[in-house]
């Protein structure tokens, strides 16, 4: 019992012992096979080998070093230390990358083209030219003789300082040589009395591989037979593949020295043929370069050519009115082939949802139309408007009802006939429909897809034996979203010095301080890259008094502290004497004292300004482009938005404490050369009335006597607290009733104005 006892406790460690005991057996085993004598006599006799100097190179210990010493014994092991020598590095080389990822990677643009064009000519045929195709072409480059005194806007123009016509054509293929073959893969080259028809010019290059060398154009012998091969007729312009260039490029100095001809297309003809072995086709993989030689005094009306319709250019034309109706009417052509496309692709939607999981209903109306916007919740549902032909019930003020005018009353009209149209297209010949009014209108802006209509229409149904009734009909129409448009916009930078100008009056003296405050801790202990001036407005009065009594002592000594707080800081100031309070007459003051690369930003004693709005306001003025005025957020009256409320310690940007005030247009963001060049178109007007400078403010003039784009948007960043100013009766109507009505609005919303008053009527009545 105690045995098998034993035997069960030792077998779980038996193995464990005997592998110790096979470990220490195996060690002294190894350790006396390699055991040295102090005798290497007797190392020598045991067959170890010597070498002829006698140091040992047989077996040695494994815990000893060979050091590679040639003496007899074997010296004992000394570690040393190898200083670090750090590997001297080059200087890295900095490393160029493209600016775009296209120039990095090769990629070119598809289309290149030139207009050969004159002195005469480039200000009457050229502008019909650009007129026509600018819009639908990457880059169109007019190539001149000499240049005219006056050049039109929106061209490039390259002059080459000679009328010759063959030196001119060796200077323009030199110069795409030389600014352009890089960038493009064909190249069209077209004379200015030549009507192209761009859309078709793109889609013929999209279908030909770019790496072919290929002249094609309008084939013509040459004068006189005696030359083999075919040159391409400049009257209707012609093709080269940039391969085609390249291979030219190390010739053309012998085709300049060597080939003589009275015309440039024959000229650069038997040029290519010589020396790049190519002649002029009409027809290259599948695709043919079609072209119509026009009457004189042609009607393209009247023409009823198949080839005329499928023409890619057009020759002669004889003057730029033609020009234009040849662009009516090819444009007119691509946008009845656009229609019908349409119509063809909706049948075979319509077939296809036949077939459909859900039938007919899976096909949405109308057919390639995006699909209804479906509201996630209450909040996410659009609201529809209601509205009568004379009559809209949802204003932009709040009111219930509103005239319906201007472009509402348009879109309304448009609908209607549009409604009519579709409703007789429908049921003629059998019947014919008149509207004899609108009963109910409904509409709604759909993100997703558009403008959607609901008319509830009464019409006259007259069928074909002349017998009439009046009916009742609802009809759905959608004005769809058109394709988006990327409009190429000047490069901007956020690096640009902002000019803040900060009007004060009296009555804005004491807001002073608390605009300082936020200013500083915006601008100053930022350093953010803004300007900021005071525009001291006296009157009369209170110039005469500025020495005993000067009503800005307290904000001047404001001022002096500050920039005795921040030392890097300076704050000019500028004082003006002025009756009446014209924003113009200020800005000429203070325009004068700027560079004209100055960029403005008129502020108000109210506002509070950050980094984030000074980038915007950078970014959306554009010299000789843009000017912006944004729209600025008001709080309420905190008296009647937190009417028996705490105060909060942030006001929040939500709709119950304030609102964007549109009635406001006194922040504004230009450059002072726009400002100038607006101001002089003015300068006229003002000789005739100077009450002008009174009655417009800066929004008006840049409005009414400036060609720039006026951005006016809502900006988040930019807040101004409540406080009640009075509107000043000494300016003009318009900009007084304005100021008028946005010290209502900043009142408090139409709810809390009206709970105020309930209460006020509970209060009374009790």
């Amino acid at each position: 019992m105690r045995f098998s006892m034993l035997i069960g406790l030792l077998r779980p460690v038996g193995p464990v012992i005997i592998g110790i005991s096979l470990g220490f057996t195996l060690s002294l085993l190894s350790v006396s096979w390699v055991e040295e004598s102090c005798d290497i006599n007797t190392i020598a006799d045991e067959g170890i080998v010597l070498s002829q100097d006698g140091s040992l190179k047989g077996a040695r210990r494994p815990n000893s070093i060979s050091t590679g010493n040639d003496d007899g014994e074997e010296e004992d092991f000394q570690p040393r230390i190898i200083p670090y020598k750090p590997v001297k590095q080059s200087q890295p080389k900095k490393l160029f990358r493209a600016k775009y990822i296209s120039t990095e990677l090769g990629i070119r643009e598809r289309l290149f083209v030139g207009i050969l064009t004159s002195k005469n000519t480039i200000n009457t045929l050229g502008v019909a030219v650009n007129r026509t195709i600018s819009h639908h072409l990457d880059n169109v480059v007019f190539f001149t003789g000499t240049r005219s005194r006056k050049i039109p806007h929106g061209m490039v123009v390259v002059t080459h300082g000679d009328e010759r016509l063959i030196w001119n054509m060796f200077q323009t293929i030199k110069y795409i040589l030389e600014h352009y073959i890089t960038e493009y893969d064909w190249f069209y080259l077209a004379q200015d009395d030549t009507y192209t028809q761009a859309d078709r010019i793109k889609a013929l290059v999209e279908h030909l591989s770019m790496d072919r060398v290929l002249y094609m154009g309008s084939p013509e012998e040459f004068i006189g037979g005696e030359m083999q091969g075919r040159y391409c007729y400049g009257g209707f312009g012609y093709l080269l593949s940039r391969s085609l260039l390249l291979r030219l490029q190390l010739f053309l100095e012998n085709c300049r020295n060597d080939i003589l001809s009275a015309r440039h297309d024959e000229w650069l003809g038997r040029c290519i043929i010589d020396y790049a072995d190519t002649n002029c086709v009409e027809e290259f993989e599948g695709q043919k370069y079609y072209y119509y030689e026009m009457g004189k005094n042609s009607d393209p009306s009247k023409e009823d050519n198949v080839q005329f319709k499928n023409a890619l250019t057009v020759h002669p034309v004889s003057d730029p009115e033609q020009m234009y109706r040849l662009h009516k009417h090819f444009t007119e052509i691509e946008l009845q082939k656009t229609y019908e496309e349409i119509e063809k692709l909706q049948v075979e939607i319509k077939n296809v949802s036949v077939v459909a999981f859900e039938g007919n209903r899976s096909a949405l109306w109308p057919v390639g139309i995006n699909p209804p916007f479906e509201p996630k919740t209450r909040f996410e549902v659009l609201r529809w408007d209601y509205f009568t032909e004379d009559q809209v019930y949802s204003c932009i003020d709040g009111s219930p009802k509103c005239e319906l005018r201007g472009i509402d009353k348009l879109d309304v009209a448009d609908v209607i006939e549009t409604a009519m149209g579709e409703l007789n297209k429908k049921y003629k010949p059998v019947l014919h429909l008149k509207k004899q009014q609108l009963i109910n209108g409904y509409r709604r802006f759909d993100p997703t897809r558009g403008m959607e209509y609901t008319l509830d229409l009464q019409l006259e149904v007259v069928n074909q034996k002349g017998h009439s009734r009046s009916i009742t009909k609802r009809v759905h129409l959608v004005r769809p979203l058109s394709r988006i448009e990327i409009i190429p916009m000047p490069y901007v930078t956020e690096a640009t010095r902002v000019h803040i100008i900060l009007p004060v009056t009296l009555q804005g003296r004491e807001q002073v301080q608390q605009f300082l405050e936020v200013y500083a801790t915006n601008a100053f202990e930022t350093s953010e890259n803004a300007i900021l001036t005071f525009l001291f407005i006296y009157d009369t009065i209170e110039a005469q008094q500025v020495n005993q009594n000067d009503i800005f002592a307290s904000v001047k000594a404001q001022i002096g502290a500050y920039e005795h707080r921040y030392p890097t800081v300076k704050i000019p100031w500028i004082s003006v004497k002025s009756e009446s309070p014209s924003q113009i007459k200020f800005m000429d003051i203070i325009s004068k004292k700027h560079p004209v690369d100055t960029l403005f930003f008129i502020a108000t004693v109210k506002t509070s300004i950050n980094s984030e709005f000074l980038n915007r306001c950078r970014m959306n003025s554009i010299n000789n482009w843009q000017v912006f005025f944004p729209i600025h957020f008001q709080y309420y009256n905190p008296d009647i938005a937190y009417h028996n409320q705490p105060l909060p310690n942030m006001m929040d940007l939500v709709k119950e404490s304030g609102h964007f005030d549109r009635s406001s247009f006194t922040e504004a963001c230009f450059y002072n050369s726009d400002y100038m060049a607006t101001r002089t178109r003015m300068s006229s007007d003002v000789q005739e009335n100077e009450e002008i400078l009174e009655n417009l403010d800066i929004y008006d003039m840049f409005v009414k006597y400036s060609g720039l784009h006026v951005f006016r948007a809502v900006e988040p960043a930019l807040h101004q607290k409540y406080s009640y100013q009075p509107c000043n009766p000494r300016l003009s109507e318009d900009i007084y009733q304005r100021c008028v009505q946005s010290t209502l609005d900043s009142l408090g919303s139409r709810s809390q104005l009206a709970m105020l008053l309930f209460e006020q009527e509970q209060g009374n009545s009790t």
